[in-house]
Formats: structure tokens, C-alpha cells, sequence
């Protein structure tokens, strides 16, 4: 959300921030959603609570970082179930429980819900369909935030309205050195003077290693990728969670006057998250090397658990086909990328292995081309800086050198 989030700390305390690895990014890959891997239809009794199993609420009226007005509350009166599918954030004209606020005795009451700590995805879609409220003041959200410190951390705001425009969405991303108020984004506007209040609509986000497309009723309006930053960093490499707030007033809204009317609600239909390119076997990316202009590539035919990967002539196979599922794990005939043993060391193997989950199968391309095991933070490296067929693969320091740099192809 714009004006920015110096009051962070109640979001973002529990939330660990994954090895940033940043600067400027091949070319842009195309995201491509695949199975749903979180989801919620909001089915259940009028006047029940959201899914506690599924969202996490933030309390308090400090203004969060914005000179907002609205105090948030746990209540089923701030955000329930209608009964018909929906969830329903209500910002209400009132202070029912002598609340106060960062400027006194609040004004307002109303709900922010979030993920963290129950979901947190890297790359995919991330889709809501909503109705939003309306009103001089009133500031509905539907966004992301990558953990740790703000900005450094990464924010993908998917869909962010202001009252006093009615029929325009924004959408936005911050992070080190575009974090101000505008950051880097565009806006939608409904044709013919419609309101995004009068009915329903969907708001997406596919998130790609190297880029993030926005889109209003599958209609796309902006892409960003790491070549918009100017030189700033690119963060958008680590698991992010989802927030659904409506605030009340802020410094980039204003705030209500005599023409807003209370209560307003955001009515959520649903909220789902897909894979990125989850194809399993084959179907997916090539992984080329920078250094040798060769591919990953499983060796044999049907290759068993611990088979180290190589380097080899780019020909188009499912051995060289890397799918990324969303789950931190780079995914070819059926089986995940993986370091040996779970090893931390520098020149273990890096093989094929049955998936298991385990953080030896976890994986970060960053923008800068490298692909790093968090775990052992260290980096996907070609033995001996061999550029030939059959050149294996091994964790190693990273350092930078074009026999650790990879891109998508």
C-alpha cells in the first residue's frame, strides 16, 4: 500500500526474510500457472469467522505507517462470513470497546487479515474476485509482503482502490529504493465510468522469477521485471503471504468527510493461489548455463535416486525440461533437483532424487542467475569450470563466476 509502512513490526515479526540474491535479470519469462496449491471459497454459516487455520488478523489503530484512522479489530463485526460464499472485511463508523488510537479516541472500526504463518508462496498466481467498497476515504487492499524489514523484504501490491476514484485500481511493487510513495506500478480504469463497487471482478498477479504481470477481469495492464528498477534491487525471489485489509482514511486516500457513508464492505468471493509452471515431468524451462550455452540435462533414460546432473547440448528432452511448482523445488521427470546427502559442503554432488521436502530440494533463481540451496548457501556450480558435454554439477561458495550463472531459456 502506498505512504508506506514505517509500523510494519506486528505484520512482519514472526516472518523470516529468505536470502535476498538480487540485480539486474535475464529476459523475462512468461509465468505459467498450474495446479491450485491454496485456496479460500469462504464457505460457511452467516456470521462465522474467517478460517483461523487459514488467516491470521493484525489489531491495532497505530496508524500503521500511513496516518490511517481505523482500528483493527478480531470481531466477527469487522469481518465474518455472509452464508452465501463470501467473506465480508465491514469498516464501520463507531468504537465499540473505547479503542484508541495513534490521534486519540478511534473513529472507525474495521479488519486486516493476513497468511503469515499459515501460507507463504514464491512465484505463481495469486487471484482474488471481489467487490469493493466505495467512498471519500476508503482504501480496500488486496496485496503481499516477502517477511523480514520493510522494504527490503519486497511488497506486490495486487489491488489497491482510493474512494475518490471509483473505477481505478492500482497495482504496485516496493522494495530497496522504490519504496516511497509511488513505487513502481500502473493503474486499470474501468471503461464507461463503471465502479468497481457495482459489482464483482477479479484481481491477479502471475509472479515469475523475472517478472510480475498484473491483471484486472484477465485483462492485463502492467508488467514489471527487474529492468524497470533503474539499478535498485529486484526482491522478488522468495516466499511471499497474502493480506486483505479495508483501511479508513491515510495520507494517499484522505479521509472521509460528509459525503462517505458507513458501514462499507469488501465482499470476497474467493481467494486461490496456483503453481508456477507446474508441469512435473517435462513441459517446463531449460536451465542454460551461462558459461557453456549447454543445458541441465538428467543423464540416461531412466535415471535413479542420486543420478548427478550435468551439462549437455541443449535438445529440447524432458531431461532438460525444469518445472517450478511454487514450492521452492525445481521439478524434471517427476523427481526434484537435490543436494546429496543434505550436505552443506563445498563439492557435493547435485542430483535427481525422489521429492521428499526436505531443504536439500530447495532452490532459489535469482535475477543475478544464480541458483542457490538456501540451506547450504552456496550455489549451483559446474566442476572445474568444464564447458563441455558432461560437465557435473556440485554446490560450491558462490563467486559470482559464469560457471555458477544460469537463465531460463
Amino acid at each position: 500500500m502506498r505512504t508506506r509502512r514505517t509500523l510494519l513490526a506486528m505484520t512482519l515479526a514472526s516472518v523470516g526474510l529468505a536470502a535476498t540474491l538480487a540485480v539486474p535479470a535475464p529476459e523475462p519469462a512468461s509465468a505459467e500457472p498450474g495446479a491450485v496449491t491454496w485456496s479460500d471459497d469462504f464457505n460457511g454459516p452467516a456470521g462465522s469467522a474467517p478460517d483461523g487455520n487459514k488467516w491470521r488478523r493484525d489489531i491495532g489503530g497505530g496508524g500503521w505507517g500511513n496516518n490511517e484512522q481505523q482500528y483493527y479489530t478480531n470481531s466477527t463485526s469487522n469481518a465474518a462470513l455472509d452464508g452465501n460464499g463470501n467473506l465480508v472485511i465491514t469498516a464501520r463508523r463507531e468504537n465499540p470497546a473505547n479503542y484508541q488510537c495513534h490521534y486519540g479516541y478511534c473513529q472507525y472500526t474495521s479488519a486486516r487479515l493476513l497468511t503469515s504463518g499459515t501460507f507463504s508462496q514464491a512465484y505463481g498466481r495469486f487471484e482474488a474476485r471481489m467487490k469493493l467498497p466505495r467512498g471519500q476515504g476508503i482504501w480496500p487492499a488486496f496485496w503481499m509482503l516477502g517477511g523480514g524489514n520493510w522494504p527490503d523484504g519486497g511488497e506486490i501490491d495486487i489491488m489497491e482502490n482510493i474512494g475518490r476514484e471509483p473505477g481505478t485500481v492500482h497495482g504496485t511493487i516496493h522494495g530497496p529504493g522504490y519504496s516511497g510513495a509511488e513505487g513502481i506500478g500502473a493503474a486499470y480504469t474501468l471503461p464507461n465510468g463503471q465502479s468497481f463497487a457495482d459489482g464483482f471482478h477479479t484481481f491477479t498477479v502471475d509472479w515469475a522469477p523475472d517478472s510480475i504481470t498484473w491483471y484486472v477481469d484477465g485483462n492485463q495492464y502492467s508488467r514489471k521485471t527487474p529492468a524497470d528498477l533503474g539499478g535498485d534491487r529486484w526482491v522478488f525471489d522468495h516466499p511471499f503471504f497474502i493480506i486483505m485489509n479495508v483501511a479508513v482514511g491515510g495520507y494517499w486516500p484522505g479521509y472521509p468527510d460528509g459525503s462517505t457513508q458507513f458501514p462499507q464492505q469488501m465482499v470476497v468471493d474467493y481467494v486461490r493461489v496456483q503453481a508456477w509452471n507446474n508441469s512435473g515431468g517435462g513441459g517446463g524451462s531449460r536451465l542454460i548455463g551461462s558459461a557453456s550455452n549447454r543445458c541441465i540435462d538428467v543423464p540416461g533414460a531412466n535415471p535413479a535416486d542420486g543420478s548427478q546432473l550435468q551439462i549437455w547440448d541443449c535438445n529440447g528432452t524432458a531431461a532438460q525440461q525444469w518445472s517450478f511448482p511454487g514450492d521452492g523445488t525445481i521439478r524434471a521427470l517427476g523427481k526434484c533437483m537435490d543436494v546429496a546427502g543434505a550436505a552443506t559442503t563445498n563439492g557435493t554432488n547435485v542430483q535427481l532424487a525422489t521429492c521428499n521436502g526436505n531443504a536439500a530440494q530447495q532452490f532459489v533463481l535469482s535475477s543475478a542467475g544464480d541458483l542457490v540451496n538456501p540451506r547450504a548457501n552456496k550455489c549451483v556450480d559446474v566442476r572445474d569450470r568444464v564447458t563441455t558435454n558432461g560437465g557435473k554439477l556440485q554446490i560450491w561458495d558462490c563467486t559470482g563466476a559464469t560457471n555458477q550463472k544460469w537463465r531460463r531459456g
